[in-house]
């Protein structure tokens, strides 16, 4: 690894856009959240520093953020924070859960330039009928959701909406789809997978899919895909490794032995353009990287640690190790085509950010290989590529 303190050539001075959880509050406990060991340590920023965190992303020309949680709408001044955005001329996203989305709530987006400098707002459904949404997440919460989301959709909003694929739901996908783009009327849907993280640690076995269960969500969803002309999309979970598979198997029908680009652990784009800041204002890499403390705001600089926090330059630095270094992958004629798998998920089964995700890997979707944790001898290679690196607050 090169010295994590220097930031790889040509990185931008300040990120583009940022993710902020506004609240470690939520009023739903949903058995595959993977913010919930987050969210039970740690306290809300006041309204203040929030505002004081907007003057300064406003300063270094931060041109979006996306606002989640938590669930954003528990925020008594959700609004002011809003109006804070936008006097620091931010564009925002939010991500909600969909449950507290009233009437009310159409009507406060209504003033000022709340609605104009809306980019979106995601909605999370998981299942066509209570019955099914509501094993994943607390009862009489789909109603809830469901007239949330019309309420948008009605008013016109920018909305759209993520389905987890999880055990609960992999049968019901084709009813998914026909509410949400035949009767609810969206232009379409994306779709993750629930993983081995936050509150899936302890519901795991009902929640996480199988690998028949995943290999039967793949093909569904790619059929689905088909029939909707390309209104599902996906850069995680089974419909985005059912495309990259195909990927490969074209590529090696045609005589290839690699993609330009691959082979590497390269997967994470992210940190090169953005980086995530949880509710008690710690800096991190991403939400999905949250042990990987990059400092805190108002105690640490939000343009040094970009460019110089050895916790985010760590994750961009993956992408110069070749998959065929580590002893997973030293043999795989498909290492070519890889591009290892989401930093994130790694870090969460194998507390190890260099080592590679095998629910991405091809070998082992072709039952060439079992789907293992990493040898002894691969994660002493992972801790000294640096892939514990962690910068204390």
């Amino acid at each position: 690894m090169p010295d994590v303190t220097e930031p790889p050539p040509g990185l931008s001075r300040f990120p583009k856009s940022l993710d902020l959880s506004l609240t470690g509050r939520c009023n739903l406990k949903c058995r595959y959240c993977f913010y919930a060991d987050e969210m039970t340590a740690l306290n809300d920023m006041p309204a203040a520093r929030w505002h004081a965190l907007f003057e300064e992303l406003g300063k270094l020309g931060v041109q979006n953020v996306s606002l989640s949680g938590g669930e954003v709408f528990t925020r008594p001044d959700l609004f002011e924070l809003i109006d804070g955005i936008i006097a620091n001329k931010m564009r925002y996203g939010i991500l909600t859960n969909g449950t507290l989305i009233t009437e009310e709530t159409i009507k406060e987006f209504a003033k000022g330039k709340r609605r104009l400098r809306l980019d979106s707002i995601q909605v999370s459904i998981d299942g066509s009928c209570a019955e099914i949404h509501d094993q994943s997440r607390p009862p009489k919460s789909f109603d809830r959701a469901l007239r949330g989301l019309r309420l948008l959709k009605e008013a016109g909003f920018p909305v759209a909406v993520r389905v987890t694929v999880n055990r609960a739901n992999v049968n019901d996908l084709p009813n998914v789809a026909r509410l949400l783009i035949e009767d609810v009327g969206l232009p379409g849907f994306s779709t993750n997978e629930a993983e081995q993280m936050g509150s899936a640690r302890c519901y795991g076995e009902n929640v996480v899919l199988t690998n028949a269960e995943r290999k039967q969500a793949m093909e569904t969803l790619t059929n689905l895909n088909k029939k909707y002309n390309g209104r599902i999309s996906a850069t995680a979970g089974p419909l985005a490794a059912a495309a990259h598979f195909a990927e490969i198997e074209k590529a090696c029908a045609e005589g290839k032995t690699g993609i330009p680009g691959r082979g590497t652990l390269c997967s994470c784009g992210g940190v090169f353009t953005k980086l995530a800041i949880l509710h008690d204002g710690t800096i991190v890499p991403c939400n999905m990287l949250p042990k990987l403390v990059m400092g805190v705001f108002g105690h640490h600089s939000l343009a040094e640690v970009w460019r110089e926090s050895p916790a985010i330059n760590a994750v961009r630095y993956r992408r110069r190790i070749p998959l065929q270094s580590l002893p997973s992958c030293k043999d795989c004629s498909y290492a070519g085509f890889c591009a290892g798998g989401c930093p994130g998920s790694a870090m969460a089964r194998f507390g190890r950010l260099n080592v590679r995700d095998p629910l991405v890997c091809y070998r082992v979707f072709k039952g060439e290989e079992k789907d293992e944790p990493p040898s002894a001898e691969e994660l002493k290679a992972a801790d000294a590529g640096g892939g514990r690196t962690r910068q204390q607050r």
